[in-house]
């Protein structure tokens, strides 16, 4: 079998898992993972990053809660709190967009995605050669940060900034955000 076969086997089995309501199922390094419902504090971080977006993207992009992005090169379909890409790349798709089409992701860590989130995303976002991945780490060791990403090279980031919960983070073009990490709530 092929790496293409065997990826679209992959897909094709993780479209059929049938997950307790309300978990995501993600692919992360070729393997099916499977992370429990998040808690209220973490949609309302989600809520308190997705309205503000919404007022400096261009209309013909979307912002979308947990809509499945592959990463093919690193057998990986990730499903991240927030993904920004343009709606002309929604059209046509039905359970996963490529995650090169991303302008942004967003991931809020939890206890069971802390580690992928950290670990295993950033260096597929990046081989996709997404733009920005903002890091939300609200379980972090030694206390709840922001971590904005950029500049992908191969697999790996640059970290453009990182602040402690209760600090302003600037999310540069095109979207030129400033966040206020204070109305998060803290886990």
């Amino acid at each position: 079998m092929s790496a293409d076969e065997s990826w679209a086997e992959l897909l094709g089995v993780w479209q059929q898992v049938d997950a307790p309501k309300n978990c995501k199922v993600e692919i992360i390094d070729g393997i099916i993972t499977v992370a429990p419902p998040v808690p209220l504090w973490h949609h309302m971080i989600a809520d308190t990053v997705h309205r503000p977006l919404y007022g400096v993207v261009p209309e013909d992009w979307g912002v979308y809660q947990r809509q499945a992005v592959t990463t093919p090169a690193r057998r990986g379909l990730f499903v991240p709190d927030l993904l920004v890409v343009g709606k002309t790349s929604v059209r046509g798709c039905d359970y996963w967009l490529p995650a090169d089409d991303a302008e942004l992701v967003v991931e809020i860590t939890s206890d069971a995605t802390a580690h992928h989130d950290r670990f295993a995303k950033p260096p597929g976002y990046a081989v996709a050669g997404v733009p920005l991945y903002l890091l939300i780490d609200s379980v972090a060791p030694g206390g709840s940060t922001v971590t904005l990403y950029g500049e992908p090279k191969g697999d790996v980031y640059r970290v453009l900034r990182a602040v402690p919960f209760g600090k302003e983070i600037h999310i540069p073009a095109p979207f030129d955000l400033t966040l206020d990490t204070g109305e998060f709530p803290v886990s």
